[in-house]
């Protein structure tokens, strides 16, 4: 009888314990080894070693059981079996030696003024018995989170045993022959039942770890090539699909630092791609460089009334330090936010931003190539070289000083092309000084077919190499092709406030509309003129400079201007 009474009462700690386990703070203090961990074990055993002492069934000195709910104060003459020993073994177990024997302490202690400042031997068998458990424990551990079940077992009845020994030294032998066996059985019981319950959460959270790695590496598998073309609305509506589908989340939104690229799920009828971004903790996210986590609609901030999107996990994603856009997790009303689901999307957010750079960095490294072919191609190309070889030529036998300049045109223009070709950046008068070469060789070659303005209130900003060479060749070569004469040509800088603007204007036959929107955002493959120059200059301002240097392109049939602003330093 006393056996079932006494398990009865070992079912409130169980219960405590199970409760406590399932709290996200304890499991993760399972898995830290430093003082303030131990500090807070010492706290919550210590709390839990007096529950089980309070709770504990008193025995009178005629071996008679009484039943209480809850015992504070114990007669000198009577003795207490209780579930003390299951908690110190347990924190002895989880946390080591010195936390067993401080919380043996306590519940030695308490029995003692339980009893009427009677039996201390209590505290030194407490003490004991927790101090012992924790050596063996570390020892047999073996490089294992925690011993085995029947290690556990066995450490729980040798815990009891040297309880009982005390008790008979310094007590009665005649109660320890009444609960040697019942209390040892409990001891043993209650320990592996209360360390199984610890297992059992830690192995679910670690397949809860599991299938979500799984999950996060699948998920940054299939979008890994869309990230590695760099946010365009294209790429963010293929990795928003892909998270969509391997994820429980109503809606998935991705933005660069000032429009939606893409949205897919709730709310989609009002989160359009090309649009300004609408809510302001997108905003908040990409001006703070921090992530939120709201749980109410109006934390959002959503100008639409009828969103049904009301929890959110919003995420910067950034390249080299540098925000570059949003990662945006939505829940409707109907399902609640789960600190999964916060693991998952920060997980994913750290992965992308890797991807992103990865991808950052092979699109420079490809331009750079691009770059370097390009000066070479300009170096050795051989139309231009010929041509204005044939144009010395001709002026040598016509004009011999016109023949002198245009070679030390010609030098001029290859020499700066092959200093420029080796360069991260050059100052702007440096890049006009070869594109006034090539102007001039042209306009020996065409005498009356175009004329050069330069309006230029600034020299001296850093540019990317060969920038201003690609809008020029490509004015001259697309603006002025069908026209012979009264073709101008403006060259330009200005300031604008902490930037430069920089570019080119012709009055030549203008670009198509619907070429227009694409040009210099990707290649023209049915064009005469595809346009791979000028999408190359485009993607190496905005990998350099951001977003904000992108290309400007304007026409209509009479003028065609292209510039770019860049940082001005």
């Amino acid at each position: 009888m006393l056996f079932i009474v006494l398990l009865e009462r070992l079912g409130l700690i169980l219960v405590l314990a199970f409760l406590l386990v399932n709290t996200h703070f304890f499991r993760r203090l399972l898995e830290q080894h430093n003082a303030h961990s131990q500090m807070i074990f010492i706290f919550v055993f210590s709390f839990f070693v007096i529950i089980a002492n309070l709770t504990g069934i008193e025995i009178t000195k005629d071996n008679t059981i009484i039943l209480t709910p809850l015992i504070a104060d114990l007669s000198p003459m009577d003795s207490l079996a209780n579930t003390r020993i299951v908690v110190i073994v347990a924190s002895s177990l989880i946390s080591g030696p010195l936390v067993g024997s401080i919380v043996g302490f306590v519940g030695g202690f308490h029995r003692f003024i339980q009893g009427d400042f009677t039996n201390a031997f209590y505290m030194v068998s407490s003490v004991l018995s927790g101090f012992i458990v924790g050596i063996l424990a570390q020892r047999w551990k073996q490089g294992q989170f925690f011993v085995s079940n029947w290690q556990v077992a066995m450490l729980g009845c040798l815990a009891e045993l040297i309880q009982m020994a005390f008790i008979g030294f310094f007590n009665s032998w005649a109660l320890v022959r009444l609960l040697i066996v019942p209390m040892t059985m409990l001891s043993s019981i209650g320990v592996t039942i209360f360390m199984m319950i610890i297992k059992s959460s830690l192995a679910y959270e670690n397949s809860l770890r599991a299938m979500q790695t799984s999950q996060v590496l699948a998920l940054a598998n299939k979008t890994l090539p869309y990230f590695r073309q760099g946010l365009t609305e294209q790429s963010a509506y293929h990795i928003c699909h892909i998270i969509k589908d391997y994820t429980h989340f109503d809606a998935i939104g991705l933005t660069n630092t000032t429009h939606v690229l893409a949205h897919l799920g709730a709310g989609q009828d009002h989160h359009k791609a090309g649009q300004h971004v609408k809510t302001d903790l997108s905003k908040k996210v990409i001006a703070q460089g921090k992530e939120r986590i709201v749980s109410h609609k109006s934390d959002i901030g959503c100008p639409c009334a009828t969103c049904t999107l009301h929890r959110a996990i919003v995420l910067p994603l950034a390249v080299n330090h540098q925000i570059v856009g949003a990662l945006k997790f939505y829940l409707t009303k109907e399902h609640s936010l789960q600190e999964v689901d916060i693991t998952l999307a920060k997980g994913l957010c750290q992965i992308f931003n890797g991807q992103l750079a990865q991808g950052f960095a092979q699109r420079q490294e490809q331009l750079a190539k691009n770059a370097e072919i390009r000066a070479l191609q300009a170096q050795m190309n051989p139309h231009f070289f010929f041509n204005a070889i044939n144009t010395i030529s001709a002026l040598i036998r016509i004009n011999s000083e016109q023949a002198r300049l245009a070679l030390i045109q010609m030098s001029a223009y290859f020499r700066g092309v092959l200093r420029q070709g080796q360069l991260n950046d050059v100052a702007l008068h440096q890049e006009l000084e070869t594109v006034k070469a090539y102007l001039n060789i042209e306009q020996l070659r065409f005498p009356n077919k175009f004329t050069v303005h330069y309006n230029l209130a600034e020299k001296n900003v850093k540019v990317p190499p060969l920038c201003l060479q690609v809008l020029v060749e490509n004015a001259l070569k697309h603006g002025f092709k069908k026209r012979k004469t009264n073709n101008k040509l403006i060259v330009f800088s200005m300031r604008i406030g902490d930037k430069c603007r920089i570019g080119v204007q012709d009055n030549g036959q203008g670009i198509r509309q619907e070429e227009l929107s694409l040009l210099g955002k990707q290649v023209l493959p049915n064009t005469s003129g595809n346009g791979t120059a000028l999408y190359n200059l485009n993607e190496r301002l905005k990998n350099l400079y951001g977003l904000s240097s992108q290309l400007h392109i304007t026409s209509d049939k009479t003028k065609t201007m292209i510039y770019f602003e860049v940082p001005y330093k």
